[in-house]
């Protein structure tokens, strides 16, 4: 360590397996990105521009594309730049915020998550109460609370992962600083930073996961009590949307940080699922099976269109 002076740069060294690719991987990766940031704004222009969309469910789903929209901005910006010919190196600083900001909104995605199966809960189990135990009030308490929660588990494991001295390798063989890539190399004693990484986004992710399962346990009694196979139907189809969702965004986490022996190439082409796939798939998703969503996007695009040929 002391022939070595600390390190202030890093090489992302991109996705694994995939060198001579670059030009294939800069379209594919600029269209999800241009996907994914028009298609969620629409959704917002549309649930901001119809009166009819201004309901706790929507309050819910306009929070879920903005941090859509911001996302893909934590890793892809640097892969598209380093995928046109530029330089693949990233500052120390800069490895930090990326890491910061992905763990920060994962957390208050899965938060997310969890306050929305809330809602469907008391959607279908206590209709007649709906409106009174989901005043405004409560959803941004809800969105609050998922940003401090967010903030904080962030916080937590960019600090154990930064605090330990990197002064040897400097080559992330990955494309974006995450803890499983970054922490072998540091030149200390890594295993507090690994078993307090393992620990807080496992423990989170089963604590959240548990909790919306506990809510569709109770939503699917609930269900079954119904009746009419047309009140069935239309419970069903409320949560169908939120349940992809979920095994969109939990399936990555699960396969990435519980693997025993982890594996770059799957768990790169995981975290591009998670990262830039799921946040595109989402708008897709919420607008393709609402029917309010689709009407209030026609008279967006209608409304575009008719400004443009004026």
């Amino acid at each position: 360590m002391r022939n070595h002076p600390e390190l202030r740069e890093f090489i992302l060294l991109g996705i694994p397996q995939t060198k001579g690719l670059e030009a294939v991987r800069f379209v594919i990766f600029l269209f999800i990105c241009l996907f994914t940031l028009l298609g969620n704004l629409f959704i917002l222009t549309a649930m901001v521009s119809s009166s009819t969309l201004h309901t706790p469910m929507y309050f819910f789903l306009g929070f879920l594309s903005i941090l859509d929209l911001f996302f893909p901005s934590v890793t892809c910006p640097k892969m598209l730049f380093y995928l046109s010919g530029q330089s693949q190196a990233i500052s120390y600083k800069g490895c930090a915020t990326q890491l910061f900001f992905y763990h920060f909104l994962s957390c208050m995605e899965g938060c997310l998550y969890s306050g929305m199966a809330y809602h469907h809960f008391v959607a279908i189990c206590h209709p007649l109460r709906y409106m009174l135990i989901m005043k405004p009030r409560v959803c941004m308490s809800l969105a609050m609370g998922a940003w401090l929660v967010g903030c904080l588990d962030a916080t937590i494991l960019t600090f154990f992962t930064f605090h330990l001295t990197y002064c040897g390798a400097n080559q992330v063989d990955y494309f974006f600083c995450d803890i499983p890539a970054f922490l072998p190399l540091a030149s200390v004693d890594n295993s507090l930073a690994q078993r307090v990484g393992f620990t807080n986004v496992g423990l989170l992710a089963v604590t959240l996961l548990l909790s919306i399962c506990v809510s569709y346990t109770r939503i699917g009694i609930a269900t079954l009590r119904i009746r009419s196979a047309e009140g069935r139907q239309k419970a069903f189809s409320t949560c169908s949307a939120h349940l992809t969702a979920i095994l969109c965004a939990y399936g990555p986490v699960i396969i990435i940080y519980l693997q025993p022996t982890p594996k770059p190439l799957l768990g790169a082409v995981v975290q591009i699922l998670n990262n830039l796939v799921s946040p595109m798939l989402n708008s897709l998703i919420y607008s393709l099976r609402n029917k309010e969503v689709k009407s209030s996007l026609k008279r967006v695009f209608h409304n575009v269109a008719f400004t443009v040929l004026e």
